[in-house]
């Protein structure tokens, strides 16, 4: 055997040199694994039960026939109608609601959790719910899941389903407080508008009084409609930028898409008020002077009838999301009392456990093979490297 082992030093291995190696330090390797496997189911045994229960939510689209009623009128508010409504919302901004302080404060409060989970601040309270907690977005179906684990399964449901309910009346409040600012800004707006609007006509009655024979073409009416209409486009897309800009920084992607928007319809303006002579349509330059008058009181005066006429109906919006004392949440599935734990897993504890023993042992029984065949000189260099180290 002795003749075998100087072998395993000094010559290539073979299968067999290893398990002889092995057999010879049996009891070592069964000894350690053993050991392993009696406390690692000892450990187990001893962690707790933890369950989970989840909730899901699916933010929810706006009233679809209210909007596709209003739509057609809206003109260039419809993006500003829709963030009323609630559709500018995305799965982000309820994960990024759910997670925030505000909710947390609520179901603190609510389940008593400072004195549950024993913590002297608040903080600590915040950071075991992001441990216990997973808030996830689905990135096709947009679904919000809502998972908690807790030593006891009737809060973790509980505490999922609660995050639901506070969820819905933060977005109540949020959206009849946005409602009421959008309807204060937009009043404002309307009332500027309408008297705008009737000094503009008071303008061309008295110009039409004093110049009755003043006749236009068809084509110079169709311009003063075009610029009417795209000068009605711009007032109302500046509203929609000063809505966003109440809410954003200039950096964000919605303002800079606003302000974009904006800079397009002044080039169009322009192109239609300015002296060329391109396009089907004659600029206003080419008209003649008294023409020129008319077609301005006239452009002035469609441009805030058609402006009235778009706040008018984002007005009514406003008034309807401000009744809306609902939530824009529909509620996929509600978490349900869990009747089976889902940590820790025993099984897997102990199988790992004991295997990564097992392959240790066998590496420990090669190291002191390996220990027993070196020479003394070799034995020493060790030592003297080891005591170097203290």
């Amino acid at each position: 055997m002795s003749e075998s082992l100087n072998s395993v030093s000094s010559n290539n291995l073979s299968l067999i040199d290893y398990l002889q190696v092995i057999a010879k330090r049996i009891r070592i390797v069964a000894l350690i694994t053993a050991t392993a496997c009696v406390i690692s189911i000892s450990i187990s045994l001893m962690i707790p039960k933890i369950y989970s229960a989840t909730a899901k939510i699916l933010p929810s689209q706006p009233d679809q026939g209210l909007m596709s009623a209003m739509i057609n009128q809206m003109g260039g508010l419809v993006n500003l109608a829709a963030d009323v409504l609630g559709t500018g919302s995305s799965s982000d901004l309820y994960v990024g609601l759910l997670k925030s302080e505000v909710v947390k404060d609520a179901i603190i409060d609510r389940f008593k959790l400072m004195k549950e989970y024993d913590a002297e601040y608040r903080v600590d309270v915040y950071r075991i719910l992001d441990e216990n907690v997973e808030i996830t977005s689905g990135k096709k179906d947009g679904i919000i899941s809502i998972t908690v684990e807790d030593k006891d399964p009737q809060l973790a449901a509980s505490l999922a389903n609660a995050y639901i309910g506070e969820l819905e009346k933060l977005v109540i409040r949020l959206n009849a407080t946005g409602a009421g600012q959008s309807k204060s800004y937009l009043e404002k707006q309307l009332t500027k508008a309408k008297a705008d609007l009737a000094r503009a006509e008071d303008d061309l009655k008295e110009f039409q009084l004093k110049n009755k024979s003043i006749q236009i073409t068809a084509q110079a009416e169709a311009s003063i409609k075009g610029i009417a209409e795209l000068r009605a486009q711009l007032t109302s897309r500046e509203i929609e930028l000063a809505s966003l800009r109440s809410r954003f920084t200039d950096s964000a992607q919605e303002v800079i898409t606003a302000q974009a928007s904006i800079s397009d319809i002044r080039k169009q303006i322009s192109r239609f008020e300015g002296n060329g002579n391109t396009g089907a349509i004659p600029s206003v330059g080419q008209i003649p002077e008294l023409g020129q008058e008319y077609i301005r009181l006239m452009r002035e005066y469609k441009t805030y009838e058609t402006l009235v006429e778009l706040l008018s109906k984002q007005y009514e919006l406003s008034n309807i999301s401000e009744a809306r004392n609902v939530s824009s949440l529909q509620i996929v599935q509600k978490a349900r009392v869990p009747d089976k734990k889902s940590k820790p897993r025993r099984s897997l504890i102990v199988l790992l456990s004991t295997c990564t023993s097992f392959f240790a042992s066998i590496l420990l029984v090669f190291l002191i093979n390996h220990w027993e065949h070196l020479s003394i000189d070799q034995k020493d260099r060790w030592r003297s490297l080891i005591n170097s180290g203290k």
